[in-house]
């Protein structure tokens, strides 16, 4: 069932990462949870509850809590990424000096390096060199609804197809589905992207434009990821699967969401640091729509509502202005 892993260090306590080591757990995979802030980790161990991610699901007896660095990765022989875009190079350059030659990594992590423009995978492999294979996970997975063992499916994708079938076979579980791909580019972008647009998707129901409205801007949204995502030489068939469309769809309409969450609590008005604050849970969207603004703005792909939701955040434009200048775009055909 477990393939060739025999232990498995998780990197970051977050919900997603959280989840992680429930599957794994799940699989009868030994499994390390490392956090940062040793602290809290010590909380949700004495818990054995995520308290502050990932409330109200008690976590597996078999899991272990690391927060040494050595220790954590120890004799791990594959390494799963669930640290926030922003943090992934401050903590893996942290980690690097115990991280074991050629041991493989998944990322789950969904964002855009501001300034670099990197994806999660790139920002990895720049730190940890060329001799580590790769894997990014990506898809529908609201982490509650994991913890709840209801159905799911996920993407993991590589270009190596040997890895992308042991994780499939670690992580896969009667309730969860693994598919697989070999679109990295297009399942990072997808899963970057999706969370601008749900930042969108929240100012609408904050400002209770309708469901309509709503299914307009998830369509137009699927078509904005899908024309940077080509311009950058992604593969169009990705953003019509789990990690496209569907992660997408997830990520609009989730009560839990926590950047459809945000862009709700702007469109009641709160100002963009009170959104922010009102989580201990960091708001991917908000990094992310930056550096896609920049990465548009360099490949000439037009996207006017990550365009929007980026006036909106830096106090360009209110949410009324972005709105008015959408609605009354020049018209054209679908």
């Amino acid at each position: 069932m477990t393939g060739m892993f025999k232990q498995v260090t998780v990197i970051g306590d977050g919900g997603m990462g959280t989840v992680c080591s429930m599957l794994l757990c799940e699989n009868k995979v030994s499994t390390i949870l490392w956090g940062h802030d040793a602290a809290q980790l010590q909380k949700f161990a004495h818990a054995h509850e995520n308290i502050f991610f990932l409330a109200g699901y008690k976590l597996p007896e078999a899991l272990r809590f690391e927060s040494d660095d050595a220790m954590a990765l120890k004799g791990s022989e594959l390494l799963i990424s669930a640290v926030p875009c922003q943090f992934v190079r401050a903590i893996w350059t942290r980690l690097k000096p115990h991280v074991a030659a050629a041991v493989p990594v998944l990322s789950v992590t969904k964002g855009v390096e501001n300034g670099t423009l990197l994806r999660p995978s790139q920002i990895i492999r720049q730190v940890l060199g060329g001799g580590h294979a790769l894997a990014v996970l990506s898809g529908p997975n609201i982490a509650d609804e994991l913890a709840q063992k209801l159905p799911a499916t996920t993407t993991i994708a590589s270009d190596d197809p040997e890895l992308v079938n042991q994780i499939r076979q670690l992580l896969n579980t009667p309730m969860f589905r693994v598919y697989t791909n070999d679109d990295v580019l297009g399942v990072e972008i997808a899963g970057a992207m999706k969370n601008v647009i749900a930042i969108a998707a929240g100012i609408i129901d904050g400002i209770g434009a309708g469901n309509n409205a709503k299914a307009a801007l998830i369509t137009r949204g699927l078509a904005e990821i899908q024309r940077l995502g080509l311009a950058v030489g992604a593969r169009e068939k990705t953003f019509n699967g789990l990690s496209g469309l569907g992660d997408l769809v997830t990520t609009c309409i989730s009560p839990s969401g926590r950047n459809r969450s945000f862009g709700e609590r702007i469109g009641r008005g709160q100002s963009v640091k009170e959104a922010v604050g009102a989580t201990k849970s960091v708001v991917e969207g908000v990094a992310t729509c930056r550096s896609i603004v920049e990465l548009a703005r360099r490949h000439n792909v037009e996207m006017p509502i990550t365009e929007a939701v980026y006036d909106i955040i830096e106090g360009h434009k209110t949410v009324r202005e972005a709105i008015n200048d959408l609605m009354t775009r020049q018209l054209k055909a679908e």
